[in-house]
């Protein structure tokens, strides 16, 4: 969907260095999108398992960019705002990087007169609940998390999913058939479900009934964090869960925890914090966890015994791809030998793992703050208790980082060069 054109010397790429974003050196030339033209039928809206409303529109059929578009986005109120969409109007469709269709514009000249400026929703098109509409938010919320049918639904979907409970067989459509079916109400009764209750569902049987309980009774050793993360609570993703769990140990003492307390644990701000309490202030919440714990979900962490104490303190964050590692094992390698996992690079980090295809942003601020910078190798070498000495990114070793160049000239060559690459003209 587009060209990069790269400056083909290393000495000149280090010369023109980085932005906080990408490199000085490239710069990218992205092809105009395919667009068509086709008219707005209706907007549906959908419920998310946050209570999220997102309006999707219903298009007139138009081949565009090689498939047949029929729906699109229309992300929220204020967007529908800014392009003035109105039911009927003959609209612009473009796909965003080739893939997902979106609107782009209006074709003013063949609007009716007649036509009304797009209402949107005041209340909840699943339950009817009145929406409401957060501070420094776009998007409008159905409140009503715990009688809301896709809210629920959503919530038992993330539950059971690879991250949070790995609970393999059930599916997307299963978890609605159950749901329908009157079998589950929450996630705290899938511990309760029967071989029964499960055989004579569509698209299952005996053998996939048996699996699916299997998986369920496997789901009660997940470690807490996943726990934590998998009952879906706002703006907690896995990161923050596991940073939480660290810092308070068990379930009861992140319940019992004052705002102030939970801001204290790593990456946690006074959002998350509040989000937190508000979850565990409605009694509905409470009760569903404390079936969870009745049916023996792990609601503490364990005292895990440590490989070696060889990164005893240090802060790690790790970014880019690994030929010997999947990102998930070197995570798990950092806290085994005593290390901690960071989602970004702060003045407290002590390394940044890079491998390659490192984002340029994490590697520029890892520069600027004086984090050292370790490739996979050194990192293998300190689980040994041999700490590494280079601080270079592996796609850097030929030409490390340095002092900036002495000679004003040669930055002013730089900038030169790279506004060259800007106008096409280096070539």
């Amino acid at each position: 969907d587009g060209v990069v054109i790269k400056v083909d010397s290393f000495a000149l790429q280090h010369r023109l260095g980085y932005t906080a974003k990408a490199p000085r050196w490239a710069v990218a030339y992205k092809f105009k999108a395919e667009q068509a033209l086709t008219r707005l039928l209706s907007v549906d809206f959908q419920v998310g398992r946050t209570g999220a409303i997102t309006p999707v529109a219903n298009l007139e059929p138009v081949l565009l960019a090689g498939t047949v578009v029929k729906r699109a986005s229309l992300h929220n109120a204020e967007q529908i705002a800014l392009l003035d969409i109105r039911l009927g109007d003959h609209v612009y469709v473009e796909k965003g990087g080739e893939i997902i269709p979106k609107i782009t514009g209006v074709d003013l000249s063949s609007r009716p007169m007649q036509s009304e400026p797009f209402r949107f929703i005041t209340h909840c098109p699943c339950c009817g609940t009145e929406l409401v509409k957060y501070e420094g938010e776009a998007r409008h919320y159905c409140p009503n998390q715990s009688h809301c049918p896709p809210q629920i639904v959503g919530r038992m979907v993330h539950f059971i999913s690879r991250k949070a409970m790995n609970i393999d067989g059930l599916g997307d459509e299963t978890v609605q058939s159950l749901y329908d079916a009157g079998l589950i109400s929450d996630v705290a009764d899938l511990y309760r479900l029967r071989r029964e209750d499960l055989v004579d569902l569509p698209r299952l049987g005996d053998k996939s009934a048996d699996n699916i309980l299997r998986s369920i009774d496997a789901s009660r050793d997940v470690p807490f964090q996943r726990v934590l993360f998998a009952i879906g609570i706002r703006f907690v993703g896995e990161t923050t869960a596991k940073n939480l769990a660290l810092h308070f140990r068990s379930m009861d003492a992140l319940m019992n925890a004052t705002p102030e307390e939970l801001a204290a644990a790593d990456e946690v701000g006074d959002k998350i914090a509040l989000s937190i309490v508000d979850y565990f202030r409605d009694e509905a919440n409470r009760k569903i966890v404390a079936r969870l714990r009745e049916s023996g979900l792990r609601f503490e962490i364990g005292e895990k015994q440590l490989l070696s104490n060889a990164l005893d303190g240090l802060k790690f964050v790790i970014s880019g791809t690994f030929s010997e590692h999947s990102r998930d094992q070197l995570k798990e390698l950092i806290e085994s030998h005593g290390g901690r996992n960071q989602s970004g690079v702060s003045a407290n980090t002590d390394y940044l793992l890079a491998g390659d295809r490192i984002g340029p942003a994490k590697l520029n601020k890892a520069r600027k703050l004086g984090v050292r910078i370790i490739g996979e190798e050194d990192f293998v070498r300190m689980l040994s208790g041999d700490m590494p000495d280079a601080a270079v990114a592996p796609g850097d070793k030929e030409n490390p980082p340095g002092p900036e160049p002495p000679e004003e000239s040669v930055y002013k060559m730089a900038a030169s060069d790279q506004n060259n690459v800007k106008q096409g003209t280096l070539f």
